[in-house]
């Protein structure tokens, strides 16, 4: 996966519930949205997180996930009133969710309620959703955001109830891992979720850029002639 030097927005929603007969975001709300910053693969601090005051209750369900309670909303601004904030903010990054789906929608739904016009967050942001690269980075296992934290050695053991700002702050350590962070290996000694890669090193901000050294002509020329004598036996497919 390429790593890039362009803004990215990590950001997660909690909501009033989930509705298990149709779209899961119909009848619901958003109460909270975190979101951090990165830029040139590291957190800027800059960051996004507000309460909204939701037009319906609070399922008693969700309120045992994230712990915010309709007394705690009561005098919290309702979406329409940060709908902008939110949109400067994340206009024109890459934006990355957890399951993106579930929370792209409760953001469309929002956009919808306050009117047609309103452009889907497709439109504003390119999505990348970090449940669907864990899957093709590991086929078959679990992958929800504690047990990537678990695999990647990095410490959640604060997040004691979901809360949009904290897991999009603990999304953003899984992501840069995901696309190429500092680890160090250590082997599994079984088929279950046990860890591959253990510890987590944040770079200084202001830490020097990378040195990037270039194969020469003569190298090049040496590489394609290795992948000939293995393409003489089986598929290639680091060809330049």
């Amino acid at each position: 996966m390429k790593a890039t030097n362009q803004r990215i927005i990590v950001f997660d929603t909690e909501t009033t519930g989930m509705n298990m007969t149709g779209p899961h975001y119909e009848g619901h709300g958003i109460v909270e949205i975190g979101a951090v910053e990165i830029i040139n693969r590291k957190l800027t601090g800059n960051t996004f997180h507000v309460y909204i005051k939701p037009d319906r209750k609070i399922d008693p369900e969700a309120i045992a996930v994230h712990g915010i309670t309709d007394e705690f909303l009561r005098d919290k601004p309702v979406y329409a009133d940060i709908h902008q904030e939110f949109i400067d903010f994340i206009d024109g990054a890459e934006l990355v969710a957890h399951n993106a789906s579930f929370d792209t929608g409760f953001m469309d739904y929002e956009f919808h309620k306050m009117g047609a016009s309103i452009a889907k967050i497709e439109d504003i942001c390119r999505i990348t959703d970090t449940l669907e690269m864990a899957k093709r980075l590991f086929p078959g296992k679990r992958n929800n955001l504690d047990i990537l934290c678990s695999r990647y050695g990095i410490d959640n053991s604060h997040r004691t109830m979901h809360g949009a700002l904290l897991d999009a702050e603990i999304l953003a350590d899984v992501y840069l891992m995901m696309t190429g962070g500092q680890t160090s290996l250590r082997l599994s000694s079984g088929n279950d979720d046990s860890t591959t890669e253990t510890s987590i090193r944040r770079l200084a901000s202001g830490r020097k850029e990378l040195k990037v050294i270039h194969a020469t002509a003569d190298e090049l020329t040496a590489h394609q002639d290795r992948l000939d004598l293995i393409g003489k036996k089986a598929d290639v497919i680091w060809r330049l």
